[in-house]
C-alpha cells in the first residue's frame, strides 16, 4: 500500500499540473470568448446588411447557434475539469502514502474518497438499480493513526457489500440497496465508531465465526481471496488498537463497526 501510494502520489501530482494550466487558461478564455460575442453582435447591430459573401458563411457554419453554444460548450469543460479533480484529490487522499509515523486526520475524507474510486460501481447496471449511499456523519474530531491503511479497510467493507449485491441480483430483483456509513464519537469522548451496513442477505452463524480467517471466502472461486477481511483486522486492531466487529443475521443484511481510539501512541 505505501508503495502504491507513492505511485498514486506521483500520477495525481503529474495529472493535477496540465489540469491547473487548463483551468488557468480557461477563466481567459471565456472572458475573450464573452467579449468576443459581445463584439460580433455589436457588428451585427450596426452592419445589419453585411453583404451576399459573410451572410452565407454566417449561414454555413450557423453563427447564431455557435453564439448560444460557445458559452454553455465552456460550462461543460469546467464541469469535467472539476470532476477530474475531485477524482485526482480522492485518489490522493486514499492512497496516502503512511509514514512510520501515525499521523493526525480527517476520517470522513478518506471515507468520500474511497466512495468517489468506487463510485461506478455503486452506479446502477442493465440488471441492477444503482446502490444507494446513506451518510451519517457525526461532529468528529481528527483521529491519529495510518490513513492510508484504513481507507483500505473502508475499501474492503463497501466493494464486499457491492458484491453481495451483485450476488443477490443474479437471484432476484430489490429496488432498495442501501450502504448506510455512520460515524459518531463514544461516550467517553474516547474513541470513534464507523459502522458499515448493508440490507442484503446476511449471513449464518457459522459464516460469521470465521468471517476474519485468513483464506477465509464466501465467494465463488476466482472471485475472492479471503485476505480482504484479515487484513482489515490487522490494521484495525494490530495498527490502531481498536476493534471491529461483524453483527448479521440471515434475511437482515449486515454491519461492521470499526472502533478506533482518537489518541493513540506511536509505539
Amino acid at each position: 500500500m505505501s508503495s502504491l501510494g507513492l505511485l498514486i502520489a506521483g500520477i495525481t501530482h503529474e495529472i493535477n499540473n496540465p489540469l491547473g494550466f487548463i483551468v488557468g487558461n480557461l477563466e481567459h478564455t471565456e472572458v475573450a470568448v464573452q467579449e468576443l460575442i459581445e463584439y460580433l453582435k455589436l457588428y451585427q447591430e450596426k452592419f445589419p446588411q453585411p453583404g451576399k459573401i459573410i451572410e452565407e458563411k454566417s449561414k454555413k457554419i450557423e453563427l447564431e447557434y455557435l453564439l448560444t453554444d460557445l458559452p454553455k460548450m465552456l460550462i461543460s469543460i469546467k464541469y469535467g475539469i472539476q470532476k477530474i479533480q475531485e477524482i485526482s484529490t480522492s485518489m490522493r487522499i486514499f492512497s496516502r502514502a503512511d509514514q512510520n509515523k501515525k499521523v493526525n486526520f480527517n476520517l470522513h475524507e478518506g471515507i468520500d474518497s474511497t466512495l468517489m474510486i468506487l463510485k461506478h460501481r455503486l452506479k446502477g447496471k442493465k440488471h441492477r438499480p444503482e446502490i444507494n449511499v446513506i451518510k451519517n456523519y457525526d461532529n468528529i474530531p481528527k483521529i491519529m493513526g495510518f490513513p492510508g491503511q484504513l481507507n483500505q479497510v473502508f475499501m474492503n467493507l463497501i466493494a464486499n457489500a457491492i458484491d453481495v449485491y451483485d450476488e443477490i441480483n443474479q437471484e432476484e430483483t430489490k429496488s432498495d440497496y442501501q450502504i448506510k456509513i455512520s460515524t459518531e464519537v463514544s461516550l467517553d469522548s474516547q474513541q470513534v465508531i464507523i459502522t458499515i451496513q448493508d440490507n442484503g442477505h446476511g449471513m449464518s452463524e457459522e459464516t460469521k465465526k470465521q468471517i476474519f480467517d485468513h483464506l477465509f471466502t464466501t465467494k465463488a472461486v476466482g472471485k475472492g481471496t479471503g485476505l480482504g477481511l484479515s487484513i482489515s483486522r490487522k490494521i484495525v486492531e494490530e495498527k490502531h488498537q481498536g476493534k471491529i466487529l461483524c453483527e448479521s443475521k440471515l434475511g437482515k443484511g449486515t454491519i461492521f463497526t470499526i472502533i478506533i481510539p482518537i489518541f493513540q501512541s506511536n509505539n
